[in-house]
């Protein structure tokens, strides 16, 4: 690991000043950057530490929540309003990681979490996201674990995360402190950017930017779901996730808003999916339907075309229990 220096920051306003200098990051608990540091794949000359911030906790906020960007995923997990009215958030917190990482991991660290593409941490090889301009060494390499949705002819490589998947599908926000002094709100849709030809730009957060929380909003489907299938039981990373979030209206799907994780190169959602299914009564074709619209743009690669027919029969199986 490279030298750095350390910053403890006082408020979220001079914190984001402090990060705001050249290559300087923000540390909470640390589960990824630290091991990116490790590895030499991030070398930041300064750590602003934010893990010590009073961001409010969790409170009430109208009919929805407010989850303060430093409360760890364990303490979101468990919190009897969110496992109440918000359990596909619960679920996708536990489906992730292990018990010892959701004690230190934040809720803005998790959002920012980086990808998991085996090229991105190998520094000998090429890598768009790592050093533009480089080239993209999963290309015609090892895939399995990569996006289908959301690729580039620079990038392919996945969102790992389970978190963001769920917060999709609440139709969740995020609160940011502008390193100017400004505080903004946004989408989750508005937060991250796809690859395109700057795979290395992730997100809206120019340097300085810190979240400060995530709202949720009162949730408008009381069915909700988060499955995820991997290859092992625990402590891996989605093939194919979905998150649902379902209200049944006599027989008749009156709202529906899916997240996917394993699939995109962003957490997924496409609003053409969740049109296809409201107003619709549940079956095997509305289903379907479903499925061809999410995969219509699917670009596989030769390692990744097993999540073509995978994503099909996972999400048929959530809505089967969705709409139950």
């Amino acid at each position: 690991m490279r030298p750095f220096d350390y910053v403890r920051a006082e408020d979220p306003v001079s914190a984001s000043r402090a990060a705001a200098q050249a290559n300087a990051r923000f540390i909470g608990g640390g589960t990824n950057l630290l091991d990116l540091m490790k590895l030499e794949v991030m070398a930041p000359e300064t750590l602003v530490d934010v893990s010590r911030l009073d961001f409010g906790g969790i409170a009430e906020d109208g009919d929805g929540l407010r989850i303060g960007a430093t409360v760890t995923n364990s303490d979101v997990a468990a919190d009897a309003r969110v496992r109440r009215t918000w359990p596909v958030l619960s679920r996708a917190l536990l489906s992730g990681a292990s018990g010892q990482l959701r004690n230190k991991a934040t809720t803005g660290g998790n959002l920012l979490q980086r990808t998991r593409c085996p090229y991105f941490y190998d520094t000998d090889t090429a890598c768009n996201k790592r050093r533009p301009g480089s080239g993209c060494a999963a290309m015609g390499g090892e895939t399995r674990n990569h996006a289908i949705l959301g690729t580039s002819d620079q990038c392919i490589a996945l969102y790992p995360g389970d978190m963001a998947v769920a917060l999709r599908a609440l139709d969740a926000t995020i609160d940011v402190q502008r390193s100017e002094g400004a505080a903004e709100r946004f989408s989750m849709q508005d937060f991250y950017r796809l690859p395109g030809e700057t795979p290395d730009i992730e997100t809206v957060l120019a340097p300085g930017d810190l979240i400060t929380a995530v709202h949720l909003p009162a949730p408008k489907g009381d069915r909700q779901i988060y499955r995820k299938v991997r290859d092992r039981a625990s402590y891996a990373f989605a093939l194919v996730s979905v998150a649902a979030v379902v209200r049944m209206e006599g027989g008749r799907i009156a709202h529906a808003a899916i997240g996917f994780g394993g699939l995109g190169t962003v957490p997924w959602r496409d609003p053409d999916v969740d049109a296809v299914l409201v107003g619709e009564k549940p079956s095997a074709a509305v289903f379907d339907a479903a499925a061809d619209t999410l995969l219509r743009g699917a670009v596989p690669e030769e390692g990744t075309q097993f999540k073509v027919p995978l994503a099909r029969r996972v999400l048929r199986a959530v809505l089967e229990e969705a709409t139950a």
